[in-house]
């Protein structure tokens, strides 16, 4: 496989990839909340003049597969609410880049993203705004739904894990407007935040009703665990996407610009070497899953039930990573002239 005619080895993916029996019926309602919400050309409210995509590309991006592919085990409630996010995430993606990354309206960016966060709202029962927009009506509908008691706690850091990931968007836009490449140091971090990758523990325990024992959610081990975790998700996504980022939207944030331009070298030792630290990060999802979480739970004594919940929620986790993967590597939203990126 090529990106630019540069060889670079395949990405890898140790789990299989698994498929969500409910994927006929997501399939058949893919498109209603997303024109219920005036992202589709047909809408008749106040947006029908700022539709996000046609109904063609809609379908293109064969959303419905992403949900169900990276949550294989999802009841049809929570796959269908895990669906209207993963649509409004794109929405918010595709259209800050219309309107505010490919004319470098930086202070329009700004006003749009502060007017986001008055729908980011933790608190049970908020008012929010008045929608002016599909992005915004979308958020506000999801704000009514994504919360259900048994995930309560999930409210406070869901929606700031949101308000990170709309005000990296701006962040993006000011570097490309300067050319600055951010340095490889800072960028895996900044990643995490600029897609939305913070909210991926949520997808998890969502879809499988099981969480990652308190006991032992914040120690050393499990934050390297989800680090890993949500790095594989951005930087994966970065070599995906390289082509239109890079050379269709002139996006200066993307993890082989930045290996680039951090080492100082060219193209063609960019890409490989990119790639094989998405594959090192995943190798580390795999260590900490495999050698240092069974030892931590040993020690910290997890009983019988805490441990069957965290070998759910690890099963949900690469489900979730395999899905990615395969959205990534056969979905024309990342197809090139050349064909699909590396597998």
């Amino acid at each position: 496989m090529t990106v630019r005619a540069v060889e670079v080895p395949r990405l890898w993916m140790p789990y299989p990839l698994r498929v969500n029996p409910h994927l006929p019926a997501l399939h058949e309602e893919s498109e209603s909340w997303a024109r219920e919400m005036g992202m589709l050309d047909g809408y008749g409210g106040p947006s029908a003049r700022r539709a996000i995509w046609t109904r063609s590309k809609f379908h293109a991006m064969t959303v419905d597969q992403l949900t169900a592919w990276t949550l294989p085990d999802a009841p049809l409630a929570e796959l269908r609410l895990n669906h209207r996010f993963n649509v409004w995430a794109l929405a918010w993606d595709d259209y800050f880049a219309s309107a505010f990354k490919q004319t470098g309206d930086l202070p329009g960016a700004r006003a749009f993203t502060d007017r986001l966060h008055a729908f980011l709202r933790p608190e049970l029962g908020a008012r929010l705004p008045e929608p002016t927009n599909a992005v915004e009506r979308g958020i506000a509908d999801l704000q009514l739904r994504l919360f259900p008691p048994r995930l309560a706690h999930w409210r406070h850091e869901f929606n700031r894990a949101l308000a990170r990931y709309v005000d990296a968007g701006v962040e993006e836009l000011a570097n490309s407007r300067s050319g600055h490449v951010p340095h490889l140091i800072d960028y895996a971090p900044f990643r995490r935040e600029s897609f939305a990758a913070h909210t991926a523990p949520y997808s998890v325990e969502l879809s499988t009703g099981a969480r990652i024992p308190e006991r032992i959610l914040h120690t050393r081990t499990v934050r390297g665990l989800l680090d890993a975790f949500m790095d594989f998700m951005g930087l994966a996504n970065d070599i995906a996407s390289y082509e239109r980022e890079v050379h269709e939207e002139h996006d200066v944030n993307n993890l082989v610009l930045v290996v680039g331009t951090s080492l100082g070298i060219g193209l063609h030792e960019a890409v490989p070497a990119a790639l094989n630290l998405v594959n090192a990060r995943l190798r580390d999802f795999e260590h900490f899953r495999r050698i240092d979480l069974p030892r931590l739970v040993r020690q910290a004594g997890l009983h019988h039930d805490e441990r069957t919940e965290l070998e759910t929620w690890l099963r949900g986790a690469c489900g979730f990573l395999s899905g990615l993967h395969a959205w990534y590597t056969g979905a024309p939203r990342y197809a090139s002239a050349d064909g699909p990126y590396p597998q």
